[in-house]
């Protein structure tokens, strides 16, 4: 847990400030649960108390200012979300400076307004609170008159969320939302030094949502994919091999990843059990179970996980252009559309390791270079002064760049190209050019099906796996693979799915075409047919 580390002192960018964790402690102590009757500090759960001393005790050591400005919780219905972000906005209007503002979106009014029912509550259930001179409760806000502060409901629906200053905010059930909420709400921050926005939410059965977008960019931080740590996330979601076949149907470990509250409270857990049979009985209420209970995407049963980006990358290697002279390699092709990524993948065989190695380039439209790294999310000038990616052409992608960049391989890094796999979908014209240059390359059209791809997709699984497989340092190419999504056919033929992908991969697929041609014209002819069985 990277929070861990820094309240550890061993994070040199940010520090857990002793002070501020005693004033929290001492307001969770006055805040009064309305239920148990007894304070915060007793009775919240742990990942709420977590949650909340993260967000308000973690600083810079820059400028000793908050640290996170992004509080990310993903956790299954009925585990006091929506109780424990009360509790952080009744902190805020307490501890946050003079006129600060606060707000909750949501997709409709009534389920924002739950947050304010939720303080009201609270507030009401704690003596030292619910005097009139600390706070005053009104039919559409709550004002802490002793910071001036004040805090108002707001629904997507119906209300406009531009031109507000929001201090802090909460976005509710974000998944049933796109991003405007979340991003008009940002937005407003934009001049504030200290800043804070709540993103809560279970999985919803829609592909494209916030809560998706969020996840995804928690989650390739934390694997160190993207330099951007001022995220907390609280990701409650089963372990891969539950989300896929039938393994949530008996596993209890899911439900207890999907619902920390259930540890602690039986009855909760002997609920869940109780409608995981339901779900498994009756296909209607399984959607609703898997989506809200175990934070699982239901229609995305059929979908995995390719390899864990950690299995990845313990299968990189230093960059040495030297090591590739002398080799014989195969190039793969995915040509995009022209106003999308394109790839080129080098792989060959080694025989004094038994190991297969790879080099894979990526390519973009210069002038959406900021445009593209702001919508996914992607640093791709960074990638571009690494080397690892290049922008050519304007508004759409030069074709002939990649021509000439293909045909330049043999004298830049000494090799000698056996041939090169191509999707036939917008490559004919650049492989014609290949087949004939002044030195021609053998192009040979790889089918993009699962029964062609299959083969050299669990090849190089399973070489990840067993680091069989290497590949030169390339944080673009790990975040395909972090993005890459399988689905297997009727046959179970397993292929990578770029519809159903969380981003770009096409250097993933320019990587299994170019492992198909060497599994065919060197592999194969190896005995034990070097780990896959002949189809």
């Amino acid at each position: 847990m990277l929070w861990v580390e820094i309240a550890d002192g061993k994070n040199k960018e940010a520090y857990v400030c002793e002070k501020r964790w005693k004033k929290i402690t001492k307001l969770l102590k006055l805040i009064m649960h309305p239920d148990l009757g007894c304070s915060m500090l007793i009775g919240l759960e742990d990942y709420a108390l977590t949650f909340i001393y993260a967000l308000y005790c973690t600083k810079s050591s820059e400028d000793n200012r908050r640290f996170y400005e992004t509080g990310l919780l993903e956790i299954a219905r009925k585990n006091f979300k929506t109780f424990t972000s009360a509790v952080i906005f009744i902190i805020g209007l307490l501890t946050e400076p003079k006129f600060s503002r606060f707000f909750s979106v949501a997709p409709d009014l009534p389920l924002s307004s739950e947050l304010q029912v939720a303080i009201k509550k609270i507030i009401k259930s704690s003596p030292c609170l619910a005097d009139e001179k600390i706070f005053k409760l009104l039919r559409k806000e709550v004002r802490c008159k002793l910071t001036e502060s004040e805090y108002t409901p707001l629904a997507y629906s119906n209300d406009r969320l531009d031109g507000r200053l929001a201090n802090m905010f909460l976005a509710d059930e974000c998944g049933a939302m796109d991003n405007y909420p979340i991003e008009a709400m940002r937005s407003s921050q934009i001049m504030l030094q200290e800043k804070l926005g709540i993103i809560i939410s279970t999985l919803y059965p829609n592909d494209n949502n916030a809560m998706t977008e969020e996840i995804d960019t928690a989650k390739k931080a934390i694997d160190g994919l993207l330099d951007d740590e001022r995220v907390f996330a609280l990701l409650y979601e089963p372990d891969d091999e539950y989300k896929t076949g039938d393994a949530w149907k008996t596993s209890d470990i899911a439900l207890y990843q999907a619902n920390p509250v259930a540890v602690s409270h039986e009855y909760l857990f002997k609920n869940l059990v109780k409608k995981r049979k339901k779900a498994i009985l009756y296909e209607n209420k399984r959607e609703n179970f898997l989506c809200k209970h175990m934070n699982i995407l239901y229609k995305g049963l059929g979908v995995e996980g390719f390899v864990e980006i950690t299995k990845v990358k313990l299968c990189a290697v230093p960059k040495d252009a030297g090591y590739w002279s002398g080799r014989r390699v195969f190039i793969g092709l995915d040509l995009s559309q022209t106003d999308d990524n394109t790839s080129v993948a080098m792989v060959t065989y080694d025989p004094d390791t038994g190991e297969i190695v790879g080099k894979v380039w990526g390519f973009i439209p210069a002038d959406r270079l900021e445009e593209k790294s702001q919508r996914e999310k992607v640093d791709y000038k960074k990638l571009n002064e690494r080397g690892e990616c290049f922008a050519c052409g304007d508004e759409i992608i030069d074709y002939g760049f990649i021509e000439r960049f293909i045909q330049e391989l043999p004298e830049k890094y000494g090799v000698e190209v056996v041939q090169l796999g191509f999707d036939r979908y917008n490559a004919i014209s650049t492989v014609q050019k290949l087949e004939s240059g002044e030195e021609p390359i053998e192009c040979v059209e790889i089918k993009q099906h699962s029964s062609v791809l299959h083969r050299p997709t669990k090849l190089l699984k399973e070489d990840i796996l067993s680091k069989k497989f290497r590949y030169e340092e390339n944080q673009m190419l790990e975040i395909n693979f972090q993005n890459a999504r399988c689905t297997r056919d009727t046959n179970l033929n397993l292929y990578v799915n770029k519809k159903k992908s969380a981003g770009k991969v096409d250097m993933v697929v320019s990587l299994i075409n170019a492992l198909y041609l060497l599994q065919v014209n060197v592999l194969d002819s190896m005995d034990g047919d070097f780990g896959c069985q002949v189809i």
